[in-house]
C-alpha cells in the first residue's frame, strides 16, 4: 500500500468542494500506516479554520426503516434549498459482511450524480479511534469543502447510535408506522438520545397507522422527560412521496437557530471535542503501552496470577502499567 502523502492533496482544491480531491483527502485520513495519519493530521490542521461552519445530522433507524430513501430525498430537498450536503455513512461492523450501508452509494444514485453532494461509505477498521474517529475527521474535511450539511447514517444497532450522537448536533430517530407493541422492543436508551422521531413510510394504507405511532412516541418522550434546551419532536414523513420532508428540514433549522443562540451548539461541540480527544489519548496511551518488548510476556504472566487467585484483576492492572512493582 503506498502512503499517500499530504502535499499530493490539493488543499486549494479541497477548499473549493472538489469532490475527488474529498475522496483523497479522507481516504488518507482511513489509511492504517502510521506515515499517513501523520499527514493526514497535518492536512487537518491546516484545514481547521475553514471546519465548524455546516449543520450536523446523525441519522439511525433499524434496517428496513427506509434510511437511504430518506437521506436521498431529504438531501434532494437540501439542494434544492440550496444547500450543499455530504453524507458519511459508519458501518461499525466487518467491512466483510457489507450490508445496506455500504450500499447506499448505490442506493442514492440521484443524490451521488449531483455534484453538490458527496456520499462516503466508511467501513470498520483497526485504526487508532476506529470508525467515530475517522468519521469526525472526515466531517471536518467535508466542512472545509464548503458542504453545508453533514450527514452522518449508522447502521442502527449496537453501541452505533451514540457514537453518532457524540458528533453531531442534531440526531434523527427514524421509525416505522406500527408502534403499538413495537414501542415496548425499542431501547429506550436509543429514543432518549433523539432530538426527533421521525415516523418514516407514513403513506397510503399506512397513514392512520403512523398518525398512531406519532401519538404513541409523543406520550413515550412526555413520560422520558429531557432537561435541554430542546424538547424532542415526533413528525411523520413519507421519502417516496416527499411528503413531510420540509417540516423536518424546519425542525432542524429550529433547533440549530435556537442551539446558536442559547450557545448549545458551540457548547455541546466544545464537549464533543474534549470527549475526543480524551479517547484518542487513551486509544494512544494503550498503543504506546503494547510497543513496550515485555509487554506481552508480562501481560500473559499477570492474567495466569489473576486465573489462579492470586492477583485481583485491578493490582494486575497496575503492575502490567508499572504503577506497583
Amino acid at each position: 500500500m503506498n502512503s499517500l502523502k499530504v502535499e499530493l492533496i490539493d488543499k486549494q482544491a479541497l477548499r473549493h468542494g472538489d469532490r475527488r480531491t474529498l475522496a483523497r483527502a479522507i481516504t488518507l485520513v482511513e489509511s492504517l500506516l502510521e506515515s499517513d495519519r501523520q499527514h493526514a493530521q497535518a492536512l487537518i490542521q491546516e484545514v481547521l479554520p475553514a471546519t465548524g461552519k455546516s449543520i450536523r445530522i446523525g441519522i439511525t433507524g433499524s434496517p428496513g426503516v427506509g434510511k437511504s430513501t430518506f437521506i436521498e430525498a431529504f438531501g434532494l430537498h437540501l439542494l434544492d434549498q440550496g444547500k450543499r450536503v455530504a453524507v458519511l455513512a459508519v458501518d461499525p461492523s466487518s467491512p466483510v459482511r457489507g450490508g445496506s450501508i455500504l450500499a447506499d452509494k448505490t442506493r442514492m444514485e440521484r443524490l451521488g450524480r449531483d455534484e453538490r453532494a458527496f456520499i462516503r461509505p466508511s467501513p470498520a477498521g483497526g485504526a487508532v479511534g476506529g470508525v467515530a474517529q475517522r468519521t469526525r475527521e472526515s466531517m471536518l474535511l467535508s466542512e472545509a469543502a464548503g458542504f453545508d450539511v453533514v450527514l452522518v447514517e449508522t447502521v442502527g444497532v449496537g453501541q452505533s447510535e451514540h457514537r453518532v450522537k457524540e458528533m453531531v448536533d442534531f440526531f434523527l430517530v427514524l421509525l416505522l408506522p406500527g408502534a403499538g407493541d413495537e414501542l415496548q422492543g425499542i431501547k429506550k436508551g436509543v429514543v432518549e438520545l433523539a432530538d426527533a422521531l421521525i415516523i418514516n413510510k407514513a403513506d397510503g394504507d399506512n397513514l392512520v397507522l403512523a398518525e398512531n405511532t406519532r401519538m404513541h412516541y409523543e406520550s413515550a418522550l412526555k413520560l422520558l422527560g429531557r432537561d435541554e434546551f430542546w424538547q424532542a419532536q415526533v413528525q411523520l414523513c413519507s421519502s417516496l412521496q416527499g411528503a413531510g420532508v420540509q417540516e423536518v428540514w424546519n425542525m432542524v433549522l429550529a433547533h440549530h437557530q435556537l442551539g446558536e443562540a442559547e450557545g448549545e451548539i458551540q457548547r455541546r461541540r466544545s464537549m464533543q471535542n474534549i470527549a475526543w480527544m480524551n479517547e484518542i489519548l487513551i486509544d494512544l496511551w494503550h498503543q504506546q503501552l503494547r510497543l513496550r518488548a515485555s509487554f506481552e510476556a508480562d501481560q500473559k504472566l499477570l492474567e495466569a496470577q489473576v486465573v489462579a487467585g492470586k492477583l485481583t484483576p485491578y493490582v494486575a492492572a497496575k503492575r502490567l502499567l508499572g504503577g506497583i512493582q
